[in-house]
C-alpha cells in the first residue's frame, strides 16, 4: 500500500464521518440555540429542558436517519475489505 492509498482511504474515512454525524450534530445545535433563547426570554434556566428535547430529537433523526447511516458505513467497509484482500 502506497502513502496516497493509505491518505485516500483516510481521506475517504473523515468525510464519512463527516457526513454521518452532520445531521445529528446540525440537529442538536438548532434545538439548543432555539431552547437557549426561549430560557434567555422567560428567564427559566432549566436543565432539563434543553437535554431532553436534544435526547429525542436525536433519537427520532436516529430513527429516520439509521439505515442510511448504516447503508454509508457498510458501502465504506465493504470497499475497504476489498481493498485490502486485493493487495
Amino acid at each position: 500500500m502506497t502513502q496516497g492509498e493509505a491518505l485516500s482511504i483516510f481521506k475517504d474515512a473523515i468525510w464519512l464521518i463527516l457526513k454521518l454525524s452532520a445531521p445529528l450534530l446540525i440537529v442538536s445545535i438548532v434545538i439548543g440555540l432555539v431552547i437557549a433563547i426561549f430560557q434567555a426570554a422567560t428567564q427559566i434556566h432549566e436543565q432539563t429542558m434543553t437535554f431532553v428535547p436534544k435526547i429525542i430529537a436525536i433519537a427520532l433523526l436516529l430513527i429516520i436517519l439509521g439505515s442510511w447511516m448504516l447503508t454509508n458505513l457498510s458501502d465504506f467497509f465493504t470497499s475497504l475489505v476489498n481493498f485490502v484482500s486485493g493487495l
